[in-house]
């Protein structure tokens, strides 16, 4: 039974069998790279230069946005690549690190939205404590913290998953390497008991979270709806919807993929909730929180009109000599 180390390469899931379509492809994976890249750099733009974003919802926002690059890095370029060379293969090297990276952007992303709930429960039914709750060091340290479990936990997964013995071929039914896909080509039963551990672990800890979610957001509609003024609870509704909205696409899509029925099962359906369990959230979490956050519309109107003006008022000859 050889381990994972000796196979070469694996074969990933073709997104279509005939050329024009996998052209069609990548243009569509190219434009949702690219609006997924603008939107959420004009993200960071926007609250790394306007101080009125300087906040923790702020600070944590940005982290989100850095996770969502991230997920969208690690599997569209391979996808895209795929396609307009019309291949199915990825080195062993190169799986190892997409599913490395992919799980640590994804975990860490659930950890800073269970974060971004407690910043909302914080700053509207504990007001008087944010301060002291939510304050540049408290705030460091819950990212950094979101961030080092989402390392530590990827690289136990991964180390864990390429060192099984593989025995049922090479081909994964996916279009990027993920873990599941990963463990159909196991023939090694402890480590998959071992694999499906960590898994189970992981899925407690996320029920965890999501039960704090829950809870928090409980506490924060009843403190809304004590508010005596309208616009009031128009802001607080403003703050609290997009992070809402976000958290309920990230965990439907994850848990449809993770908890669906074997009997529903198929290429094609598992391929189109992939996308948009991998893809999607990564390119629409920068424009629901757009929708609704007024103070986040108002920092990206700024930088775009000074953007265009600078662009605008700067005579061709002198915009690039430097100061």
């Amino acid at each position: 039974m050889p381990n994972s180390s000796s196979m070469p390469q694996f074969l990933l899931l073709a997104l279509a069998d005939r050329r024009e379509l996998q052209l069609l492809h990548f243009w569509l994976f190219l434009g949702i790279c690219l609006a997924a890249l603008l939107a959420n750099g004009l993200i960071l733009s926007a609250v790394a230069c306007d101080h009125h974003l300087h906040t923790p919802m702020g600070f944590f926002l940005l982290n989100l946005s850095l996770t969502d690059l991230g997920c969208i890095c690690t599997t569209v370029p391979k996808a895209m690549h795929n396609s307009l060379h019309n291949r199915t293969t990825i080195s062993y090297i190169g799986c190892a690190a997409q599913l490395f990276f992919f799980f640590f952007f994804i975990s860490t992303e659930f950890s800073l939205l269970t974060i971004m709930c407690y910043d909302r429960y914080v700053a509207i039914c504990k007001p008087l404590h944010c301060g002291t709750l939510l304050g540049s060091r408290a705030c460091a340290h819950m990212a950094a913290a979101a961030w080092a479990t989402g390392f530590l936990y990827s690289l136990l997964h991964t180390a864990n998953t390429f060192s099984l013995p593989l025995c049922q071929g090479n081909a994964l039914g996916q279009f990027f390497c993920e873990i599941p896909h990963i463990l159909k080509l196991s023939c090694s039963h402890s480590g998959y008991r071992r694999e499906i551990g960590l898994l189970g672990a992981g899925a407690c800890l996320s029920f965890g979270c999501f039960v704090f979610i829950v809870f928090s957001y409980v506490q924060i509609f009843r403190a809304v709806l004590r508010i005596p003024s309208q616009q009031g609870r128009h802001k607080a509704f403003s703050t609290c919807l997009p992070h809402l909205a976000v958290i309920s696409l990230f965990i439907s899509t994850s848990f449809f993929v993770y908890l669906k029925p074997p009997s529903i099962s198929s290429p094609a359906l598992d391929l189109i909730v992939s996308v948009i369990y991998s893809v999607v959230p990564a390119t629409l979490n920068p424009l629901i929180y757009n929708l609704r956050n007024q103070e986040l519309k108002d920092a990206l109107r700024k930088l775009i009109t000074g953007c265009f003006s600078e662009a605008i008022n700067c005579p061709s000859s002198a915009c690039y000599v430097p100061h």
